[in-house]
Formats: C-alpha cells, structure tokens, sequence
C-alpha cells in the first residue's frame, strides 16, 4: 500500500466501482479500498436466504421458500435502462462478457387507484385508459412531436424553442392536462418532482427520446436487469478497472484521509501504512464531517409467491406512483423481479418499495403501494439516511458519492458518477479510449 496514485477509491458501491473503472481506463493509476470483505457496500446482494432474515431480525425462512441458495436478493435494487448511460458503458467497456441481462416485462403507472401500463407510442396513446378519447389524442400529437424532433433540424421544432422554452410551455402548446402531464413526467422522463416544469424543454424531450429508444430495443419495456442480481456490476467494474492496472483491497480500514496544505488531500492511511495520492474518490460513509442529510428514504423488501395483480401477471415490472396520486412531495416506486432472473426460487418473487420519507411514520407512507402488491409472504422495512456532499471537492480533492435515492432506476445513480467523474477530471468521460481489444487483453 505504501505507493503513490493518481486516485484513491473508497468502498466498493456500486458508483464508486463504475468510477474506479473509468479512472483507470482514462490511463490514471487506481487503488481502491474497501474495509468491508465483500463487495457492494450498502448496494450488496444477499445470498443465501437465510442471511437476509438474520440481517432483519427475521426467524430463519421455512421450507416453503424452497433452496436458500436460489435466493439472491439485492438490498437496492435499480433497473438499467436499455439505451442509457450505464448500458452504453458496460458495452463500451466489455463488463457486458461477466453479466448476463433479461429485460423487465413491464413498466406501469399508478393513477385514481388502479395501475395502467404507461403508453410510449401512437398506438399505445390511443389504446391507454390514463386518459380520455380527445386527450389520447392531444398526447398522441405531443408523442409525434417528440420522436419527430431533431435537435440540428430547426423544421422540426415547429415554432417552438425547446433551448429557451419551459417544459410547461410544451405541454400548453398541445393543450396537455395535469395528469397527462403527471404521468408524462415521472413515468416517462423519470422526473422525482415537478421542478423540470420550469427548466428548458429539451432536457424533457431527451428524456422521453431515451424511454422510447431504449424500449424499442427489446419492446415489453424499456428496462434490463442482469441474471442473479445486481451484485455483479460492481465486480465486473472490479475487473475492468483491474485490466487497466488498477490495485483491489478488502477487508482493509481506513484510518484517516490525509490532508495537506490548504486541506488538499495527500493520501490515506490504515494502520502503519500510508498510500500516497492527488485524490480521493469515497461514498459517504468514509468522510461523515463532509456531507449533510438531506433526507431519509424507506425502503420495503417484499417477498411474494404470486405476481403483480393486473399487471398482466408480468414476472418483472415497474410501477411508478406519482407524487400528486396521493398528495405526496415524492413519487414511491415498486420494482418486481423473479425466479426468471435467478434472484428467487422457482415461483417466487421479490419487490422492492421506496419512497423519501416525508413523515414520522415512513412505512405508512408505502401502505398504498404495499396494497397493490397483493397478499406478502414475508417483508423487509429499513430506513435509511439520504447523504449529499457538503462542495465539490475541487479544493480538497476528494469527491463524494451522493447514497442511493428512492428511484428504482439507475439514471440518476448515472448522472452523478458522471458529474463526479467531470469534476475530478476536469473533461466528460470519453468512451473512445477504452481499447477494442479489451477482449484479447483478458485471454
């Protein structure tokens, strides 16, 4: 350990494994440190069942669960969009050769008691019960005007500056009403609230392309999941990062971040030793004096023997409850995989309910999705603290790693290790410099 490093990543989560494998492709030398023995930090995979019981206090699972062994079940679990970010960089990258993906059944939206599947084209619009005969037809419009726009095309823009116009514009100029808006924004562009309303349109319509692009991929919705659960995505990070030259250590505390003049980071010590560095890169949990709480989230594991009631008995799905169906500040999301993923035993499946708290009592908070989910076999709740960064680490030099919000999605999860990835680098993450012949390096 005692050696000299461009960075030093702490903890192995998800995010912080995507951005040890991006620093060292980008050609920096990499070190990264875990004091857990395993990999995953808080975003770890459980396996078998009955260390998930034992971890909530739970007596051991009966027979009826079948083998423990065939249960892997993620504590955040997030679907990958198809054509997002995250996909384009374990193409770019080769992690795809470690996982394999099965694409989500479904993807729905919750609104006036019932969940409907979420319409994404002409035929879809017209088809949904989201809305009425004249409104289906008002969004089907909007839907044409949105594939049609070509960002380098003024024509397509039809009289309408989506570069200095507001979202809410948009939506008036095809006489859009809230609901339609509601669900156009939360469950299509994947918004957490209405703030996108007043921001340029074009963010929105980039958005909605990415939905419509990544579900044309594959066609039942546009999500992926891997086989047996998240818990590979970092390792696969892992051994990217590894063929570039980057060095893994576990089950190795960390004593104290080293800071130099000014309060720049000059390296990181455990025990006696002390591994020289220009950065650090850590999730929250490594430098408690540098982040706030800026809320809470709760989260509910739910296991089940059946799936979803009228969702077409999909064996994986999304729904998304949007904020103002229940008077709420905040969307609850339920995310549903199955045996079909190799993340349960045959005939089971896992759902995941989330939300951010906004009162002293988060798990009624859940209750309405939890009523959607049918009869429960057996749940999960915890709450956990949501940690933002204090600054941006240019002074320091250390950059952190926002927790994982209630969203059960990973964009957002990508927005931020790429904005982490730009401020500690000072340049967007080219995908060109990872070699083509990553392939031949590995055999």
């Amino acid at each position: 350990m005692d050696e000299e490093y461009d960075a030093i990543v702490l903890g192995t989560g998800l995010k912080e494994c995507i951005l040890s494998g991006m620093l060292s492709v980008s050609g920096k030398k990499v070190l990264h440190v875990d004091r857990n023995k395993y990999y995953g930090g808080e975003s770890a995979s459980i396996c078998p069942l009955d260390e998930l019981f034992s971890k909530f206090g739970a007596p051991p699972p009966d027979e009826s669960y079948g083998r423990g062994r065939d249960w892997n079940v993620d504590l955040i679990p997030k679907f990958l969009m198809a054509n997002g970010q995250l996909v384009k960089l374990l193409i770019h990258t080769g992690v795809t050769r470690y996982l394999e993906f099965k694409s989500v059944e479904g993807s729905y939206v919750y609104k006036g008691g019932k969940i409907s599947k979420v319409p994404v084209d002409q035929k879809e619009a017209l088809a949904s019960d989201l809305m009425g005969m004249f409104e289906k037809r008002r969004f089907r419009n909007f839907l044409v005007y949105v594939q049609d726009y070509a960002e380098q095309d003024p024509r397509s823009w039809k009289e309408f500056d989506a570069q200095n116009q507001t979202m809410q514009e948009l939506y008036e100029k095809f006489g859009l009403d809230k609901n339609t808006q509601d669900f156009t924004g939360h469950a299509l562009a994947l918004y957490r609230d209405d703030d996108y309303l007043q921001t340029a349109a074009i963010t929105t319509i980039r958005r909605i392309k990415l939905y419509s692009d990544s579900l044309a991929r594959y066609g039942k919705s546009p999500y992926l999941y891997p086989m047996y659960g998240l818990g590979e995505l970092p390792q696969g990070f892992a051994r990217l990062s590894a063929i570039y030259g980057g060095t893994y250590m576990l089950d190795k505390p960390i004593d104290e971040i080293v800071l130099g003049e000014g309060g720049r980071v000059v390296g990181v010590r455990s025990g006696n030793e002390v591994a020289k560095c220009k950065q650090v890169y850590c999730d929250p949990s490594y430098v408690p004096e540098k982040v706030h709480k800026k809320g809470r989230v709760v989260r509910c594991i739910c296991l089940l023997d059946h799936p979803i009631p009228n969702t077409r008995d999909a064996l994986s799905t999304q729904i998304i409850i949007p904020q103002k169906q229940l008077c709420r500040n905040s969307d609850i999301y339920i995310s549903v995989v199955s045996f079909t993923h190799q993340v349960a035993a045959k005939g089971w499946f896992v759902a995941m309910v989330s939300t951010a708290v906004e009162t002293d009592e988060p798990e009624m908070e859940i209750r309405p999705a939890l009523d959607l989910l049918g009869p429960i076999k057996q749940k999960f709740v915890s709450v956990s603290d949501y940690f933002v960064p204090t600054d941006n680490g240019l002074e320091s030099q250390i950059f952190i790693s926002e927790s994982f919000d209630a969203t059960t999605h990973f964009e957002t999860t990508c927005l931020d290790v790429l904005d982490i990835f730009k401020r500690g680098t000072g340049e967007e993450f080219d995908f060109s410099k990872i070699k083509h012949e990553l392939g031949e390096e590995e055999q």
